[in-house]
């Protein structure tokens, strides 16, 4: 459990808890939830390893953006796998990446913060590409989330890892030829051996789309640069490309074709943006799925299932509950949620009031929902009241030290499960 985040006034939750449970307002907590019985895994020695076909299905759909909602409607299913970053580090050992892990955490965070207390969410200090007013800030630390999936780009289509992002909107994929590009798995696109690629000329309203579009006087194209908190950038023309989900091509996203890309970007060759801004893939091409996508992230040392993402219909369960998705005035990116209150082992902890997490008219505090944070953070006081409930429902197992920044260990030599109190945010 963590709470070293004293002075956060937003808050970031990654899902992924082994214990921990959702209800929303009008639930009421049965004695089944007070406790549960968890199985313990150890970290395997190395990361598991993956393997994609990079072959294009025989049979293939075809989306186009600019099709009418009418045509659209009978196609709005996607779906990709998804993987953690960890897998492309197989020379590492767990305790190695678990290490990295945390740092990526506490800077992503950091960044969070920053952006979200930044009039605007944007940077106006002078940008390195040639032709830029301001630079186009995503504020996330490393330009990256914890999870990737393969997909193709261009025609004929080429297969690379992107990294899937919810706090991130520009699409983008390095290209050659290559002013400088970062080592990734796959070779670089070349977007000139691709027929669907296509530059956006300075003129067009998709270049002012950008928060702060440049312009290559010398052929007229649109460009962009994302710069990220930690100094990590990409910069390169504005344009449109054909992406591949798993046989299914969508046509003219709108993305960033990267011919300087510097910092610390992991393997990957870009970036998909699942953001709530503008230009980000969802808020692109929402039409063609009916504006719904989902993403299941798997407890990945217990579980044979992958992770996934599904766009379209059958994203949403039949059995799904809702809670509504609040908007920052000051920033567009980000996913918030209400968070009313927490409770453990069946009893509603006090001192834990829906106040302490409340998004104010001035885009100060709230709840962000961040596929890319893997550690869930509190707002001190919050969290405090959380440790010390949790502590005493677990006053059977033997407390360890403290581990980085995580004030509540527990001992658990020789054992292979124990019962803990269930925890269960209420929204």
């Amino acid at each position: 459990m963590e709470g070293k985040a004293r002075n956060a006034s937003t808050l970031f939750f990654s899902f992924a808890c082994i214990f921990l449970s959702l209800s929303t307002a009008t639930t009421t907590l049965s004695t089944s939830l007070q406790f549960q019985t968890l199985t313990l895994n150890p970290l395997p020695n190395r990361p598991s390893t993956i393997s994609w076909a990079d072959t294009e299905p025989e049979i293939q759909t075809s989306m186009d953006p600019t099709a009418s909602e009418a045509s659209s409607s009978a196609t709005t299913f996607l779906s990709v796998q998804l993987h953690h970053i960890d897998a492309l580090s197989s020379d590492k050992s767990s305790q190695d990446l678990f290490n990295s892990r945390l740092a990526r955490d506490a800077a992503r965070v950091k960044s969070l913060i920053s952006l979200a207390a930044t009039a605007g969410g944007r940077n106006l200090t002078r940008a390195r590409g040639p032709g830029f007013s301001s630079s186009v800030v995503s504020g996330l630390a490393q330009g990256s989330g914890e999870y990737f999936t393969r997909l193709g780009v261009g025609t004929p289509v080429k297969y690379v890892y992107m990294v899937l992002d919810t706090g991130s909107d520009i699409v983008w994929i390095q290209c050659a030829p290559c002013t400088k590009c970062y080592s990734q798995t796959d070779p670089v696109f070349d977007p000139t051996k691709s027929r669907s690629f296509a530059n956006i000329p300075c003129v067009s309203p998709m270049c002012r789309r950008l928060d702060s579009p440049g312009c290559s006087t010398k052929k007229q194209i649109c460009l962009y640069q994302v710069s990220y908190g930690d100094g990590s950038f990409t910069v390169g023309e504005f344009s449109t490309e054909t992406l591949t989900f798993r046989g299914t091509r969508v046509d003219r996203v709108m993305l960033g074709c990267g011919h300087d890309n510097e910092g610390l970007f992991v393997g990957a060759a870009g970036l998909l943006g699942l953001g709530r801004g503008g230009l980000s893939f969802p808020s692109q091409m929402g039409r063609l799925f009916n504006r719904k996508f989902s993403y299941c992230l798997v407890d990945r040392s217990a579980s044979s299932k992958p992770s996934s993402m599904v766009f379209g219909d059958s994203a949403i369960s039949r059995t799904a509950q809702f809670t509504p998705m609040l908007s920052n005035p000051k920033v567009d990116t980000f996913y918030y949620v209400e968070l009313l209150g927490i409770s453990v082992g069946g009893t509603r902890v006090s001192g834990i009031s829906p106040s302490l997490f409340k998004l104010d008219s001035t885009g100060n505090g709230g709840v962000i929902i961040d596929s890319g944070t893997s550690v869930t953070r509190l707002t001190r006081p919050a969290y405090v009241a959380l440790r010390d409930a949790f502590r005493a429902g677990a006053s059977n197992l033997k407390q360890g030290p403290e581990f980085s920044l995580f004030d509540t260990c527990f001992d658990l030599s020789g054992k292979t499960e124990v019962k803990v109190p269930t925890v269960v945010f209420t929204f």
